[in-house]
């Protein structure tokens, strides 16, 4: 499976990304997922990939998002070790990453580690909706709080799923305006079809369209990605 590793970001939040690939996803049993396919256990290989992916790095913003088909703390060391070499070698001032609920102990230390080399750390997490009982019932995203409040604790950014049948553009609405009263950034992905039973709903997808995008489309603090790959990482059809 070929990917494109590399993009920037140009119009909010401007930021280089970079697509990694670590030992993947421990909790692997999101519904909706099919992500976690990219993953191995080879770390020298992994780091081979990484390495490549990195050193397209110009660090032309000062901010790099690092994202895997899992958490940060499922990276390989050496390639943490790495993100580390790159950040102070292109000056990188902010550093995105993102971490699965199970990982928000690890997160403390992770902050600590980068900001003694003086990069701030901004940490999103899946939640997917905070209708928590159809996160868990139909998702299994494995988030074990009901309370957004509290699930902000550890983390500065969410990502929220919509498109998925039973959503209406009142909840859509509402799961935004949840995310941004208690996070920094909210990160909208739309449904596509992918290799797992959970499929998109082209009503659902259609009322966003209609309802709910034109509201958020040029927030500075929402980010919306209509298809998967709309960050410029990933499977390209051009590619």
């Amino acid at each position: 499976m070929e990917l494109t590793r590399y993009s920037v970001i140009q119009d909010k939040n401007p930021r280089e990304i970079v697509l990694l690939r670590g030992r993947g996803c421990a909790w692997k049993r999101c519904k909706f997922c099919d992500y976690h396919l990219d993953a191995s256990r080879d770390e020298q290989d992994n780091l081979r990939i990484n390495r490549e992916a990195l050193a397209q790095v110009t660090g032309v913003y000062g901010r790099l998002e690092a994202i895997n088909s899992g958490s940060f703390a499922e990276l390989d060391e050496s390639t943490i070790r790495e993100i580390e070499r790159v950040c102070r070698e292109k000056h990188i001032r902010d550093l995105h990453i993102e971490s699965h609920w199970i990982f928000r102990k690890t997160i403390p230390a992770l902050r600590k580690r980068f900001a003694a080399q003086g990069v701030t750390l901004h940490v999103k997490i899946g939640v997917e909706t905070f209708d928590a009982d159809y996160r868990e019932r139909v998702l299994d995203k494995g988030i074990d709080e009901t309370d957004p409040a509290k699930i902000a604790e550890q983390f500065d950014d969410c990502c929220l799923l919509f498109g998925l049948a039973g959503q209406t553009a009142e909840g859509m609405t509402r799961d935004i305006e949840t995310g941004l009263t208690h996070f920094d950034r909210v990160c909208v992905n739309i449904m596509v079809p992918n290799s797992t039973e959970v499929k998109p709903d082209d009503s659902v997808r259609a009322a966003f369209i209609r309802a709910v995008y034109p509201i958020y489309k040029d927030d500075p603090r929402v980010d919306i990605l209509l298809e998967n790959t709309d960050f410029g990482v990933g499977e390209l059809e051009n590619e």
